[in-house]
């Protein structure tokens, strides 16, 4: 339609309405999820929710507010957890209360709720007004009924009261001031306390909130927990479908579903939509009722988007999952490269749901795959043209089939397998690389990210950390002196590390994203309640694993690859390691016989040693002790 846009000052001058239209993603969210629950043949109707859902208010209590409309920052869930909302009027007043200026009523707002503080209502004709806010003047509207109760404001002149203090113009608050004095004054209010509240009043108006605002932000607020506490799993795979391509946003909401112990499905040719969806996991129940207060006993998952890898796109996608219904599923590489046309899924796509997992249900070696792109996509080129041209074979009205000749080779070790799927995804998604070394972070007393807060009591403590670099901020001090924000992440979660100067120099080479690192940490609680994590000492973890290594079994089947796990040891010899062969021989005389053999040389064992031995044909297992 025609659209004109005016200042809304003019608009009201010219006798019109000023409306605000707010676009909230938050609504669709809601939306999609009550459409994922509908398919348990559970219809939702939020309109009609009851606004006491003890699940959803216990959620709030304990702060675990992650997908949250308007609570989930860690400021706001510290909020929560000290307040422990029981009421609706407290997430309105909390919404109204989370802003600059009006923050500093939260701590006396939450004292008089739990009755370690009493109210102060001013007067005895607002305690009315200020009992639901215990005291504290939160709202607009608040500032309108106290000037129309004490002071015998109109309606309408109580809005021009407020519209003053709001701006704080100094002609007009000397106006406004006389008018409340000879208001409060026939109501017989003593003029020194009329005075007085006056200036409170005007401090509160300044930055006070429209009630009917926080309200309606409140209720989406509100129904967003109630979802996430009852139906956890539809709400989480609705709140990822909403954020399908912020990979950093998709990155929380990961850890979120393993916080939650939900378990999350990876990307699958045959299995994922484009969105994320809540799928039964088959022959599992819900024991821990992971799924939310209604859980039905069956386990759900979140299956991951197809849509939500990196340079695949959502309508090649919907393309595919097309084909996928109308035919059936894809029973093999064949098959896939025979349906799937060429005009939609590009070369980018079909490596980037190689290298995330998308295929491991029909041909788990990603290695083999990737190295077999180009022939898959001559496969799918040629099929596409026998469709188009309509051309059959001399037996029959099908086109030829085709068999794809993959490349015989071994498939990555778990980190290059993990990198690749990064790569794909943006985050690490079926395992993390530090589930390489659990053995080496045994050895060397590493907590967990999720532990740091746990161990670090009063002022602070030591502590030894591990992660995977994310990235690094570098920056200089006042002083010139240079000091970094160096972002990890473990396989609970990510944490921020500060490292000063001379840390900083003497280990500026391993400080490259991807790389692994163990850190001995000084953790201390900031003034605002944060953690803050500095660095003491850092090392790679592979050091740290080919120094404090003790060695490796490598059960063999047969010598095929001798030579070549030979090779991979030469180049880590000189450690503190052995090395030993173990293998069951079954010969005549020997019916069924283990035999142990160690090698004379001492080696730098360290995971990735292990994982490149373990990946070759002829080695069934290869164990770090």
């Amino acid at each position: 339609m025609p659209v004109t846009q005016y200042n809304m000052k003019y608009v009201e001058q010219a006798g019109l309405v000023k409306f605000d239209f707010l676009g909230l993603k938050t609504l669709t969210v809601l939306k999609k999820a009550v459409e994922y629950i509908a398919d348990r043949d559970i219809q939702i109707d939020l309109e009609q929710t009851p606004l006491d859902n003890k699940a959803a208010f216990e959620m709030m209590c304990n702060g675990d507010t992650v997908g949250i409309f308007q609570l989930e920052s860690s400021g706001m869930q510290s909020v929560l957890m000290n307040l422990k909302p029981d009421v609706f009027e407290d997430i309105i007043a909390v919404v109204a209360l989370y802003r600059p200026g009006p923050m500093d009523n939260i701590p006396r707002y939450i004292s008089c709720k739990h009755g370690d503080e009493d109210p102060d209502y001013l007067h005895p004709l607002l305690e009315e007004i200020l009992t639901e806010t215990y005291g504290v003047i939160i709202y607009q509207e608040q500032v309108m009924q106290i000037a129309q109760i004490l002071a015998d404001y109109s309606l309408g002149d109580a809005d021009l009261l407020r519209r003053a203090m709001g701006k704080k113009i100094a002609s007009e608050m000397d106006k406004q001031r006389a008018r409340f004095q000879d208001g409060a004054d026939k109501k017989g209010v003593d003029p020194k306390q009329a005075a007085g509240i006056f200036d409170q009043v005007a401090k509160f108006a300044g930055y006070g909130f429209n009630k009917s605002h926080a309200a309606a932000y409140a209720l989406v607020s509100y129904h967003t927990a109630f979802l996430k506490a009852n139906f956890a799993v539809e709400f989480m795979a609705a709140i990822m479908t909403l954020d399908l391509t912020n990979t950093d946003k998709l990155q929380i909401f990961k850890q979120e579903l393993n916080n939650l112990k939900i378990p999350i499905l990876p990307p699958d040719i045959n299995k994922s939509q484009v969105d994320f969806t809540a799928e039964i996991i088959e022959g599992e129940t819900d024991e821990e009722g992971v799924g939310g207060a209604m859980s039905d006993g069956k386990l759900r998952g979140v299956r991951y988007a197809l849509a939500g890898l990196k340079n695949v796109g959502a309508a090649a996608m919907e393309s595919l999952i097309e084909e996928r219904t109308k035919n059936g599923e894809f029973k093999d590489m064949d098959d896939f490269c025979s349906r799937v046309d060429t005009r939609q899924i590009n070369k980018r796509a079909l490596e980037n749901l190689i290298k995330a997992g998308a295929f491991d249900t029909i041909n788990p070696n990603r290695a083999k795959l990737l190295q077999g792109v180009e022939m898959m996509l001559r496969e799918m080129n040629l099929a596409t043209q026998e469709r188009n041209s309509n051309q059959v074979s001399l037996f029959g009205d099908q086109v030829d089939e085709h068999t794809i000749i993959l490349p015989e080779v071994n498939d990555w070790d778990l980190i290059e397998k993990l990198n690749c799927e990064k790569e794909a995804v943006g985050f690490y998604l079926s395992a993390h690389p530090l589930d390489a070394y659990t053995t080496v972070l045994a050895r060397q007393k590493v907590i967990s990210s999720t532990e740091i807060a746990e161990r670090v009591t009063g002022k602070g403590g030591v502590v030894k950390l591990a992660g995977t670099i994310q990235g690094i901020r570098k920056m200089k001090s006042k002083r010139g002196k240079a000091y970094a924000f160096l972002s990890l992440s473990d396989a609970h979660g990510g944490f921020d590390v500060t490292l000063f100067s001379e840390l900083l120099e003497s280990a500026d080479e391993i400080l490259d994203s991807g790389n692994s690192v163990i850190i001995n940490a000084e953790v201390r609680h900031s003034d605002d309640g944060a953690l803050r994590i500095t660095a003491q000492g850092i090392e790679t973890i592979d050091n740290a694993a080919q120094r404090t290594g003790t060695g490796l079994d490598i059960y063999v089947k047969d010598t095929s690859n001798l030579d070549a796990i030979k090779e991979i040891l030469n180049g880590h010899k000189n450690g503190r390691g052995r090395v030993t062969f173990k293998m069951n021989v079954k010969q005549q005389d020997f019916p069924d016989c283990d035999v142990d053999v160690e090698l004379k040389d001492r080696y730098k064992i360290s995971p990735a040693i292990r994982n490149a031995v373990a990946s070759l044909k002829g080695v069934v297992e290869a164990k770090e002790i």
